[in-house]
């Protein structure tokens, strides 16, 4: 958070995390004269200066945490505190209801506008559909994504300009031109509209555009996963956005993180006719029941309440069924392991309920993504480059031994 003179403030939580303690220790370290603590109006706790607390994690004085890492990220664009998720200090849920335009622009600058609009160059969705027309028909939207960012670059000449405006602009353009090119509606629809055209099948209700908007942007930015990272790191490098992006979608492409939704979606193919009969089934196998519960929120997804809480509303046509059997799941699964449906339960639950492609949750999550991906380029562009280095351990064989 910014304090009205222009510093960085940290809460309690927040201090006591980067410093490695518990939030007790941080008031040790105010008594002991080493933290000052401020209150501000409408805030729970003591805030900290984020330098002031930077300046006393490397001390001796402070235990450090996470051996090996080696640096500590500042970022303004994502915060998860107390369930709920915030962009730029804006509750996300309540952004999701705006067009996905105008919260990406928000997440980048900080400025909330309701006529965003980004356009994409006519010549260059042609260049990367006809690209797509050359690779297996089969293959999935990730990697039709990944082609897109690829060609598109080459035709954006001054896309080494890493300053502020130019990314924005780039960003802009680039989620336009990935939204154009996996489809071939027209250029003038919105980038959910875009994807919306590319998904649906003949089967699909058009209302189920909303779910899908809302969708976007929840999916926008969660804090450094794996792909922020990944990101982070190559933006360091000073590398362009396209290849920025290039890297997260790297890092997003296996089961653990961009697919993650894959066997939620399976699972939950299963169980439209007989939900507590594929339950049974799934708890006999000995395997766990995929899309519950989360590394980083206690009891809550609150991404995934709102896409559930979409589709459960018979103005936006989801299929009833599929509403129903995902709702006995989540009362079986919650009631019996105390736990709670996440985004790739509500994401596969969404595909389901629109008859869309299978690996639908998993494009929207890469596309989405380029929004937080750009966020923490724009970021990261700001700090010293290079500034990412781990020691390794060398375990080998030593030189001696020869």
């Amino acid at each position: 958070m910014n304090h009205a003179d222009g510093r960085n403030l940290l809460t309690t939580a927040q201090a006591a995390s980067r410093l490695g303690v518990k939030p007790e220790t941080v008031y040790a370290y105010v008594s002991r004269g080493l933290l000052t603590s401020t209150r501000l109006p409408g805030v729970r706790g003591s805030v900290f200066d984020v330098d002031e607390v930077e300046s006393l994690a490397g001390r001796d004085s402070a235990r450090r945490t996470d051996i090996g890492a080696v640096e500590r990220i500042r970022t303004q664009t994502t915060l998860i505190e107390n369930g709920h998720l915030y962009y730029r200090g804006r509750d996300a849920v309540e952004l999701s209801s705006l067009p996905f335009e105008s919260v990406a622009h928000f997440v980048w600058t900080g400025e909330l506008l309701d006529d965003v609009r980004f356009s994409a160059d006519s010549t260059v969705v042609q260049r990367c559909r006809a690209a797509l027309g050359s690779i297996a028909p089969d293959c999935r939207s990730i990697d039709r994504i990944r082609i897109v960012v690829d060609v598109a670059s080459t035709y954006r000449p001054l896309r080494f300009d890493i300053g502020s405006t130019s990314v924005v602009q780039e960003a802009g353009h680039l989620l336009a031109t990935v939204a154009a090119a996996l489809g071939d509606a027209s250029l003038e629809l919105s980038v959910a509209e875009s994807i919306w055209d590319s998904l649906k099948t003949g089967a699909s209700d058009p209302r189920g555009l909303v779910p899908l908007q809302a969708a976007l942007v929840l999916m926008a930015d969660h804090g450094l996963a794996a792909s922020t990272l990944g990101v982070r790191v190559a933006a360091s490098t000073r590398a362009n956005l396209y290849s920025v992006v290039a890297a997260g979608l790297g890092c997003i492409d296996g089961p653990l993180h961009g697919s993650a939704a894959d066997p939620v979606y399976r699972f939950l193919s299963t169980a439209i006719d007989d939900p507590v009969d594929a339950l049974a089934t799934q708890l006999r196998s000995g395997e766990r029941v995929p899309g519950f519960g989360h590394v980083i929120y206690t009891d809550r997804d609150p991404r995934a309440e709102e896409i559930l809480r979409l589709l459960r509303d018979p103005a936006h046509g989801a299929d009833p069924a599929v509403v129903a059997a995902a709702d006995t799941i989540i009362e079986e699964v919650s009631s019996r392991f105390d736990t709670f449906p996440n985004s790739d339960f509500a994401l596969a639950s969404f595909t389901l309920a629109y008859g869309l492609r299978a690996d639908t949750p998993e494009m929207l999550f890469a596309l989405a993504r380029i929004v937080g991906w750009a966020a923490h380029a724009l970021e990261e562009y700001d700090e010293a480059p290079l500034r990412f280095r781990v020691p390794g351990i060398y375990t080998g064989t030593r030189p001696e031994t020869y």
